[in-house]
């Protein structure tokens, strides 16, 4: 589950260093531009899930997988012969369509095997093993453009999906029984959307994750912009990104002990809070400055990734936790209305990020404190 999942991740960290190599090379307009390079793969990510989720409870997880990988493949080649902004978007958004079905089915897998807190520590787990490609993509991508050229990079990629699927083939049993599959309709699709956005818990945390995700997603497009551009770090900008990950990484590994013992609200509730209050220092201490000290900056990127770390694993299945019996089909949609949110939210945000740092701290802020807001309403509601 997690290699499947870590070809999401491969497909976006590793092209960080390339994104002003391609922007040249494709005649981006604008440096904001290459950002899409970054935001536009998660739309392809949101949307697909519609297809493939809806596929994985007709056809059983693992062919919808299969058909996932082929596409991603495909698209792949579109971007590797792109010659414009428009070719490459188009590329990018139909590889996140192709991943949408690793991604999802992924945790339509997860969740057809466990439920309740012990599925969000097999989601930690899975995702502790996830965040090792975050750690070590950007330094690929920067030896694969130092010793061959940027389509070098989607080729990496190619190669490492086709023995994910390979690995998936031979050692991944189906886990969606021929007698529990539903067959696949238009009708089924909406049903299926109605009955989702009728539980107030899994809209809730869907929302939420919107957020979280498109506060998080800012900084992975943008990092690029703020950390070689602005600071100049171009050569220690792959250990950099590592070195932040690494925080998140170790948030989900404690997440998977902790959430056990206090369970998925409380873990939500105080990471969400941390979030909020370390987005709100940052303003009130440097909000006059335009770019603070490079260690100050990691410093409070590092504390907020950490507590952002014990949300992603948590939100996805807490907002999962009432709609087992429609997996396929919620996992789908709550992808989709998340990714949705999320992909405006950091394509907004992010066109300020040239002008420094505060406009993502400003971003975290708001995205956090809505976020709170919204805990504090399905709380309400549940004890109602």
């Amino acid at each position: 589950m997690a290699a499947l999942m870590s070809v999401t991740a491969l497909s976006i960290d590793a092209l960080l260093p390339a994104l002003d190599i391609i922007g040249m090379a494709i005649n981006t307009e604008k440096a904001a531009d290459n950002q899409l390079l970054v935001t536009m793969i998660f739309l392809g990510l949101g949307v697909g899930p519609l297809l493939f989720g809806p596929l994985s409870d007709s056809l059983g997880r693992k062919p919808s997988v299969y058909m996932g990988f082929a596409l991603f493949v495909a698209a792949s080649f579109v971007c590797i012969y792109a010659e414009s902004l428009e070719v490459m978007v188009a590329g990018r958004i139909l590889q996140g369509v192709g991943l949408s079905a690793p991604r999802t089915i992924c945790i339509a897998i997860i969740r057809d095997l466990f439920d309740g807190d012990y599925m969000a520590r097999i989601m930690s787990f899975v995702t502790v093993v996830f965040l090792l490609i975050p750690i070590v993509a950007p330094a690929m991508g920067q030896f694969v453009l130092n010793h061959y050229n940027w389509q070098g990079i989607f080729y990496v990629q190619i190669g490492i999906s086709a023995l994910v699927a390979i690995w998936f083939w031979w050692r991944q049993a189906e886990t969606l029984p021929v007698e529990r599959r539903i067959p696949f309709s238009i009708k089924r699709i909406t049903a299926g959307f109605r009955e989702t956005v009728k539980f107030k818990t899994t809209m809730g945390y869907t929302l939420i994750s919107g957020f979280v995700v498109g506060s998080f997603l800012v900084y992975l497009s943008a990092s690029q912009e703020i950390f070689q551009n602005q600071y100049g770090l171009e050569t220690e900008f792959p250990y950099i990104f590592a070195g932040l990950a690494i925080a998140i990484g170790v948030a989900i590994f404690l997440n998977g002990t902790f959430v056990v013992r206090f369970g998925m609200e409380k873990m939500v509730t105080t990471a969400l809070l941390g979030f909020f209050v370390v987005s709100v220092l940052y303003l009130l201490v440097y909000y006059n400055t335009a770019q603070p000290n490079i260690y100050v900056v990691l410093a409070f990127f590092a504390v907020q990734f950490f507590c952002i770390g014990f949300l992603f694993g948590n939100l996805r299945a807490l907002a999962m936790q009432p709609v087992g019996h429609i997996a396929g089909i919620a996992a789908a949609i709550t992808g989709l209305i998340s990714t949705l949110m999320a992909v405006p939210i950091s394509t907004f945000i992010g066109r300020f990020v040239a002008q420094g740092t505060r406009p993502l701290f400003i971003g975290f802020s708001v995205c956090s404190a809505i976020s709170l807001l919204i805990l504090w309403y399905v709380k309400r509601q549940k004890k109602q």
